[in-house]
């Protein structure tokens, strides 16, 4: 089946097989590897992106279902190289140990401080709720989007 999508602003047409999931079409096809493949089973969120602006497991979703949405992978995020705000937060806050699960809560994070400008400790632990972190305890993924926060909104309480 012919599919159009636009990835990171970028317009592409494919041939792919029905079966093809996104996750494999984004890795395999058009070789953003930066979406990882975790569990297969939609439990642990390393595989999230965002289609049409909304944060979505690509390992539960077929390349044919995305045909004419905009996706927006971790590459997305620093389209000229510099950081993106949530990912300098990871960076400060050391809001990573072994990365494998940060592309996945950078795509929720990123849409969810759209939403919630001012989350507290809570909201985002709520938020991260999908992803599973094996390395962090969560507590600096909590700072890291706190850090986050407080940029956008130009605060300089950042936590320490």
């Amino acid at each position: 089946m012919q599919i159009k999508v636009k990835v990171n602003g970028v317009d592409y047409t494919h041939e792919v097989e029905p079966r093809l999931l996104l996750v494999h079409y984004l890795r395999e096809v058009l070789h953003l590897t930066g979406t990882h493949v975790g569990c297969d089973t939609s439990i642990c969120g390393a595989c999230t992106v965002q289609v049409n602006s909304k944060p979505t497991k690509s390992c539960t979703m077929f390349a044919v279902q995305a045909d004419g949405c905009e996706i927006l992978t971790v590459e997305g995020l620093a389209p000229n190289g510099e950081m993106h705000v949530l990912q300098e937060g990871f960076k400060e806050m050391h809001g990573l140990q072994c990365g494998f699960c940060t592309p996945g809560i950078l795509m929720t994070m990123t849409d969810f401080l759209k939403n919630n400008p001012d989350p507290s400790e809570e909201d985002i632990r709520h938020a991260l709720k999908g992803h599973l972190c094996r390395c962090t305890g969560y507590q600096n993924i909590v700072k890291a989007v706190q850090y986050a926060a407080a940029k956008i909104a130009n605060r300089e309480e950042v936590p320490a």
